[in-house]
């Protein structure tokens, strides 16, 4: 039940909605780029996990190979060291009130994927 309650405030207060519609606008042009859709793949799970991020974690995929690795150097230097320290930035400025220690764990959370995103699940704590 406190998961619920978290994952709503964050999807109102927590920037989880202009999260996931931030990532959900990439992965929509990185589709229609059609050599980018593994990006755009990686940029829907972002958008999902940032917009229900409590209760979830991110694990290795055990199937992740060399291209994955590759296509994750070519995200880091185009996208992802930019989008992780946005999301460290911003758990930073959230965790200076106590209400916002929660969401600013949520974005602390979201600093590996955002930076390695491929090659990696989100899976329930359950």
């Amino acid at each position: 039940m406190v998961r619920f309650i978290l994952n709503v405030l964050w999807f109102i207060f927590g920037s989880g909605f202009l999260l996931a519609v931030g990532y959900g606008l990439a992965a929509l042009v990185c589709f229609l780029l059609i050599v980018t859709i593994p990006f755009g793949v990686a940029a829907l799970r972002l958008a999902v996990y940032a917009l229900w991020p409590f209760g979830r974690t991110v694990v290795s995929s055990p199937g992740a190979g060399v291209g994955s690795g590759l296509a994750n150097i070519l995200w880091v230097v185009l996208a992802g060291w930019w989008l992780a320290l946005t999301h460290l930035i911003a758990g930073v400025a959230q965790c200076v009130t106590i209400i916002g220690i929660p969401f600013g764990i949520a974005n602390f959370k979201l600093v590996p994927v955002a930076f390695w995103p491929l090659g990696r699940e989100i899976v329930d704590l359950d």
